[in-house]
């Protein structure tokens, strides 16, 4: 299996090279491969994260630098697009051991305030969390993710010490959006161009609604 991970802070990924997971990279028994997005920007400066549409805290990574990686990490779309966010569906034992059984995986970290939405919508096949909580980025649940899924790697455990193991209003967050206002024919939404932040602030709680509807039903019970 190859495991490439995207993220602006790729000197976070160090634990990756050590203990069973270290091991098993260097014995061949999975490939892993850790990508600065900062290397794919067309910014000549690096830049990789802008203000968000609509105002508000922080800045949000932009498209275009995760969409050229991805195109040109995974250009036949072979690899299981993953985005570690907190509006991802948990990550559990189950999950863990399909996607060990499974094609090889692309892992996105995001940062700041989230990734462009639009990024997601055109390059990401779903979005894992590991626990309703919020980290500084993904770069931790890229790495916990990783961990339990090379576990189940033939040839990393024995099989033996697999068995029997141990396994603000409850809304997710709306979606963002960032410069450019047109990337691949998706548009910002018109109202965060608007200037009229009672709109933006109904919209962005209509948003939340719908994705906690969608992704996460039980924080609605």
């Amino acid at each position: 299996m190859k495991i490439v991970i995207l993220t602006l802070f790729p000197e976070m990924f160090t634990p990756l090279k050590s203990s069973i997971v270290g091991r098993a990279a260097e014995e061949g028994k999975f490939e892993l491969k850790i990508e600065n997005l900062r290397d794919y920007t067309e910014d000549k400066h690096k830049k990789c994260d802008d203000y968000p549409f609509g105002g508000g805290a922080g800045m949000v990574m932009m498209a275009q630098p995760i969409g050229s990686a991805v195109e040109a990490l995974d250009p036949a779309h072979a690899m299981r697009r993953i985005y570690l966010s907190p509006k991802g569906k948990t990550l559990t034992q189950e999950k863990v051991i399909s996607l060990a059984e499974g094609e090889d995986l692309l892992l996105l970290c995001g940062h700041y305030e989230g990734v462009d939405q639009r990024a997601v919508d055109l390059f990401i096949d779903e979005e894992i969390s590991i626990g309703d909580y919020v980290l500084t980025g993904g770069e931790i649940p890229a790495m916990a993710l990783t961990d339990a899924v090379v576990r189940y790697l033939d040839g990393v455990i024995s099989p033996s010490s697999l068995v029997q193991e141990s396994f603000s209003e409850n809304l997710l967050e709306y979606p963002h959006y960032t410069r450019p206002v047109e990337y691949r024919g998706l548009a910002v939404p018109e109202v965060l161009r608007s200037g009229n932040h009672a709109e933006i602030d109904k919209w962005r709680h209509e948003q939340s609604l719908l994705l906690t509807k969608k992704l996460r039903p039980d924080l609605l019970k």
